[in-house]
Formats: C-alpha cells, sequence, structure tokens
C-alpha cells in the first residue's frame, strides 16, 4: 500500500459531499469533515477511485426517491473503487486491493461501504471510471429488453432519453439483440444517439411526436419509458396494442397517471415497471442473471469501456443541476479526489 494512501486511511475524516435539505442539488455541499464510514456485515469499505451519477440522485436531493436516505446525508450510491476493509460474514470475499464497481451509499465521497453481494470486479484494464453504469446504466437496460421487454430479432424499439446513461446503453444492445431502433432526445444529442445504431432519433418537445413513431414503424413492439409525464401518453398510444409491451423505469418529468379505464377501454398494452436494486433484491438470481450477460458482452466487445465525463467533487452540484434541466449527455461521474 502506497504511503499517501496509508495516511489516507488512518484519517478519521474525508470529503463528501453532504445534502442537506430537500430542496434539490442547490443545497448540497462539500465538507472535508464527514466521519470515514465503517464496514458492518457483508459489506466492504471502498476507497472511491470515481462515483457514478444518476437522475436518482437528483430525486434524492427532493426526498423523492422511494427508500431513498432523509437529509442530512452523504449523497451518492454508485461507485467503482479499491476494496480497502471488508466486514464480517462475506460469503467468498474478494482480496484486498481488488477494484470493484457496485452500489452502496455516500457515493460521494473518498469512502463508502458497499454490499459485498452486488459488487463485480472492474475488467480487466478499465480504469474505476470506465466501469461505471454496469451495475446500474447496463443491468437496467438488459433487463428492460431482455426478462422484461422480451425483446425478438425484427422487433421495433423505441427509446426515450437515448443520449442519457441507460438510453445509450439500452440503444446499443437493441441493436445487438437485432431490433430497430426509434430514439428520442434534444437536438443537439441526434449525432450522438445515431452513432450508436438508432435508425431515427426524434425531438420529444415536437407536437406531432406520436404521428411520427406510428408513421416510421407501423406500431412499437416495445417501448422503454424513462421520461414519464412528457412522454407517456405517447409511449401508450405508439406501442402495439395487447403485443406490445412498455417497460418503465423513470420519470424524470414528473408522475404521469394511468386509470383502469384506460387500460381496458384505450391502452391495450402490456406495462412493466422496473426499478434494478428492487430487481436485485427480490429475484436475485434474475439480477446475477443479467450480470453474467453483461460480462459475456464485454468479452464479445458489445460492451466497451465507459467514457464518463469525469468532474471534480466540488462540481457535483452544479453537475445534478445540469442533469436536472436536460443538459447533459451520456454518462458523468464525480472524482473524490479532486
Amino acid at each position: 500500500m502506497e504511503i499517501d494512501q496509508q495516511q489516507q486511511m488512518t484519517k478519521q475524516t474525508v470529503r463528501a459531499l453532504v445534502q442537506r435539505s430537500h430542496r434539490g442539488p442547490k443545497d448540497l455541499t462539500l465538507t472535508t469533515d464527514r466521519r470515514r464510514p465503517a464496514p458492518g456485515a457483508g459489506e466492504y469499505l471502498i476507497r472511491v477511485g470515481a462515483a457514478g451519477i444518476n437522475f436518482a440522485d437528483v430525486m434524492q436531493t427532493y426526498g423523492t426517491y422511494a427508500g431513498g436516505p432523509q437529509a442530512p446525508y452523504v449523497a451518492g450510491f454508485e461507485a467503482a473503487g479499491e476494496i480497502v476493509g471488508a466486514g464480517p460474514d462475506i460469503e467468498t470475499p474478494l482480496r484486498l486491493g481488488t477494484h470493484v464497481v457496485g452500489v452502496g451509499s455516500g457515493a460521494f465521497a473518498q469512502y463508502m461501504t458497499m454490499p459485498a453481494a452486488g459488487v463485480l470486479p472492474v475488467p480487466a484494464g478499465w480504469s474505476d471510471a470506465q466501469a461505471l453504469g454496469l451495475v446500474l446504466n447496463w443491468a437496467t437496460a438488459l433487463a428492460a429488453l431482455k426478462p422484461l421487454g422480451e425483446i425478438k430479432t425484427g422487433e421495433v424499439v423505441l427509446v426515450h432519453a437515448a443520449a442519457g446513461g441507460v438510453g445509450q446503453a439500452a440503444v446499443r444492445l437493441a441493436r445487438h439483440y437485432g431490433a430497430r431502433v426509434i430514439a428520442t432526445a434534444s437536438p443537439a444529442k441526434h449525432s450522438t444517439v445515431k452513432a450508436l445504431g438508432a435508425e431515427e432519433v426524434l425531438d420529444r418537445t415536437r407536437p406531432d411526436l406520436a404521428t411520427e413513431i406510428t408513421r416510421l414503424t407501423g406500431g412499437v413492439d416495445l417501448t422503454l419509458e424513462s421520461v414519464g409525464q412528457a412522454t407517456f401518453k405517447t409511449s401508450l398510444s405508439v406501442t402495439k396494442p395487447f403485443a406490445g409491451r412498455v417497460v418503465v423505469f423513470g420519470a424524470a418529468s414528473g408522475d404521469a397517471v394511468l386509470t383502469t379505464h384506460d387500460l381496458v377501454f384505450t391502452h391495450h398494452v402490456q406495462i412493466k415497471g422496473l426499478h434494478i436494486g428492487a430487481l436485485a433484491l427480490h429475484q436475485p438470481s434474475l439480477y446475477q442473471s443479467l450480470l453474467i450477460e453483461i460480462e459475456a458482452l464485454i468479452a464479445q466487445g458489445v460492451y466497451p469501456p465507459g467514457t464518463p465525463q469525469l468532474h471534480p467533487l466540488a462540481d457535483g452540484p452544479a453537475v445534478l443541476q445540469q442533469l436536472e434541466a436536460g443538459q447533459t449527455h451520456g454518462k458523468h461521474a464525480l472524482d473524490p479526489w479532486r
């Protein structure tokens, strides 16, 4: 272990971003006196190399993320880094020094704890930052497309917010599995999504969005819905009746309302909800199968190393505000040591 890392390990305080209210990212503040966490049973202590930024982090800052922590708390939940400590009761523990990616609490800090059962080793040759998204963005996209979405070769898949972390993974995967992809994204991001293999990329704010999607496709087999209120009605109307599936895993623009009357008389589609953390908790074998498939996709070159935009820890509040405003594309991450 390097001398500077030994010194950091003996320190009892760490740099961290603390959310002090439910008023949004503006109240996320940098502190240097947060106590370094200790791993509990079944947990690793991780020296964070890079922490992923997700829309759920924005929701947490308003206290609207179901089951999320209540302020004040160290923000962030996705990270990759080095195992530097371990609690008791870990089955087949990984060696200290192993770099892993996973989720836990307090990722926007120099050290965090992480449940050992949910980590994966960082792929050989990849940096910590390049591995971000593996157990969240890509696992969510894969779950939405395969076990829930039941994607088949030749089908048409509609991906909303296709320039985001999950969206980009979904476009890549849908093309890999032989689907035609129609996507929505803001105009400045269309070239990025096109380069991933989308056949058409549309602005979700255009007033004739549903009409244009139907004209292009004749009806969508599978819709991945993460925007919510702004696109939900369109998603339901363009998805094929009865055989069509809508997988909902986000509501970035706010909640949409759907009644039983709508389902019986208007929107005859299959609607499935997805939260990757809940899936991992309630269907651990299915979640593990997703991670195994992701490892195969990495080996096949379908899943390349990530290219997140890495920011200093102090920039976290500004990046979260940009994400909330729809001004980002791709994956963003924080370096807690900068």
